[in-house]
């Protein structure tokens, strides 16, 4: 497998104040779950305001979160719009990106753009299934001929499909463990480590980190 990520690794929540970026809190925040024994760090992911922030302020935080983090954990980064921008930046170890939004497709398209992205960054590259925000679910087929060919390096699985989660372990076992699996459920993760996933993107992380730990 090309990733070593695994564990639990939340999607970072972004304090705010009077709607600008509140940097003293949110240092306490990353340092806060940092010294729980998290084992990284999701930035700009659906629980990070991704979709309600402009491109600078989604700047502002991956520039924020990296100096605060320091190297001590791996950081994978949401992209929306520029995925080389992410990369400018610097201090990101992957890209997480969903399938196209807005624009119909199928799964023809949506493998022709994961493969896009492979081939405009050095990152590692995660794919984001979450099919109630972006309306495309992700196969299990076309998540393994995507990890067999080496375009994407992990899943971070927020479908709610419990049993295509189950089958899509079930394949990249049998295919040698070319990917890393992260759930993106709350409650039930002890179920889905126990289908095979390799950790945790869990929100509620935010709150009770030790108690994920």
């Amino acid at each position: 497998m090309s990733s070593k990520i695994c564990g639990v690794v939340p999607p970072l929540a972004i304090p705010l104040k009077d709607g600008e970026l509140d940097v003293p809190s949110l240092e306490r925040h990353i340092n806060r779950m940092i010294e729980a024994g998290l084992d990284g760090l999701f930035v700009s992911g659906s629980t990070g305001e991704v979709a309600f922030s402009t491109a600078e302020r989604r700047a502002q935080i991956q520039r924020e979160a990296v100096r605060i983090v320091d190297g001590r954990i791996p950081l994978l980064v949401g992209v929306i719009e520029n995925i080389k921008a992410v990369e400018e930046i610097g201090g990101a170890t992957g890209v997480v990106a969903t399938a196209p939004f807005y624009a119909l497709g199928g799964e023809t398209e949506v493998e022709r753009h994961f493969r896009i992205l492979k081939e405009n960054t050095s990152l590692e590259l995660w794919a984001y299934d979450i099919p109630v925000c972006v309306h495309t679910k992700l196969s299990p087929d076309l998540l393994m001929r995507l990890g067999r060919d080496g375009v994407i390096d992990g899943v971070k699985d927020s479908s709610g499909d419990d049993v295509a989660f189950r089958w899509l372990c079930l394949a990249n076992e049998a295919a040698g463990h070319p990917m890393q699996l992260l759930t993106g459920h709350e409650v039930v993760v002890d179920g889905a480590y126990m289908s095979g996933a390799d950790g945790s993107v869990p929100g509620l992380a935010n709150v009770d980190p030790e108690g994920y730990v």
